[in-house]
């Protein structure tokens, strides 16, 4: 069987960790059977300076053909202080509403080899640590009607809407009770129901959802508590499912229990294909070139794609059980240095997990 998948390496260290995920791959089409093709497509910063323009159309149409997306980073100072539509993250709300994807699946889970690497206390993250954020993608804050009067002046003036449909509460609230009955079959539902009106909506379709769904526990939770929660007790969390604005720093502030942003993947789905698939951190423009970032939340986000767009469940398990067999031996990017082994880099450490998947039996 042959993919089609089409690489945005963006900016950044974008290019250097989406390096050694193709890397990797392209050891899993050796030992599995499979084949990739790779298509690269531009966005973001990057695609600024080329085209004038954060997402160019045939980007847009490259990915449209494609079974899969596979995506770095986009953004840095370079590109700071241009108009909100021209940014590069602009790119990326333009290729997520243009795919219609509107699921962000961002896993948090603490590696038993990376568990010293947590800021908590070990009491704290002592048990099993395993969390899926589920992030409603293209409502919301971040899409409502939104403007700004004259800049400089004495009453200037902006403003963000929030507003959710129940269709898109209703589609979003299933993929997280999907998911759950796959895991422990918990739910928490975040919101901010004793203040925003779009809030009181979201938690009325979800509890009404969650009838379809007897064996899930559903739990509500406002949003400044999930954020003390999560510190307090990461443990009583499964499935987290939340709004644009909340996901978004909720798995920023879930990915740092386990050590690293750059150890979390991400998945944003739609209801076809291709799915996107990135790591949730930024382009971190202080250490590209220098061979220091993590490629594994990358490279996990290549095991998520073949899992949940490719169907390739034997592939996803090859990939995420040699970065943990790699992990074991001690091996560290910078950022996971403090859990103690051998400090390696980017290419390194794609390498070596390029190998295990080599020297393992799928």
């Amino acid at each position: 069987m042959n993919y089609k998948i089409a690489v945005i390496k963006g900016d950044g260290i974008g290019p250097e960790i989406v390096d050694q995920a193709v890397a990797v791959l392209e050891a899993v089409s050796e030992k599995c059977g499979i084949s990739f093709t790779f298509s690269e497509a531009l966005m973001g910063g990057c695609a600024i300076d080329e085209y004038g323009v954060p997402l160019p159309e045939s980007t847009l149409e490259i990915c449209k053909e494609s079974d899969s997306v596979l995506l770095g980073a986009v953004g840095g100072p370079k590109w700071e202080g241009l108009p909100g539509d021209m940014t590069p993250e602009a790119g990326l709300l333009g290729i997520r509403a243009g795919l219609g994807l509107y699921a962000n699946l961002r896993p948090a889970v603490i590696y038993e080899a990376l568990r010293e690497a947590s800021p908590l206390k070990p009491g704290i993250v002592g048990g099993k640590i395993d969390i899926l954020v589920v992030r409603e993608l293209t409502g919301g804050i971040y899409f409502g009607e939104r403007g700004r009067n004259e800049k400089g002046t004495p009453k200037e003036w902006a403003y963000d809407t929030e507003r959710y449909s129940v269709p898109e509460i209703e589609r979003i609230a299933r993929i997280a009770f999907e998911a759950a009955s796959k895991r422990r079959g918990i739910v928490t539902s975040v919101d901010k129901a004793n203040v925003l009106e779009s809030s009181r909506l979201w938690r009325e379709v979800v509890t009404r959802i969650s009838k379809d769904y007897p064996g899930i526990t559903l739990n509500h939770m406002y949003v400044d508590n999930a954020a003390m929660q999560l510190v307090r007790n990461p443990g009583q969390f499964d499935v987290i499912v939340t709004t644009n604005m909340f996901g978004d720093i909720l798995s920023d502030e879930a990915s740092m229990i386990t050590g690293s942003i750059g150890m979390l993947p991400s998945a944003s789905l739609g209801s076809g294909k291709p799915g996107l698939y990135e790591p949730i951190h930024g382009s971190a423009p202080d250490i590209a070139g220098q061979n220091k970032a993590n490629p594994i939340a990358t490279i996990l986000s290549a095991a998520m794609m073949l899992r949940y767009s490719l169907g390739e469940n034997a592939a996803a398990d090859l990939i995420e059980n040699a970065v943990i067999k790699v992990l074991d031996k001690g091996y560290r990017t910078p950022d996971i240095a403090s859990s103690g082994g051998t400090v390696t880099g980017t290419k390194e450490m794609g390498r070596l997990i390029a190998e295990e998947v080599r020297r393992t039996e799928p």
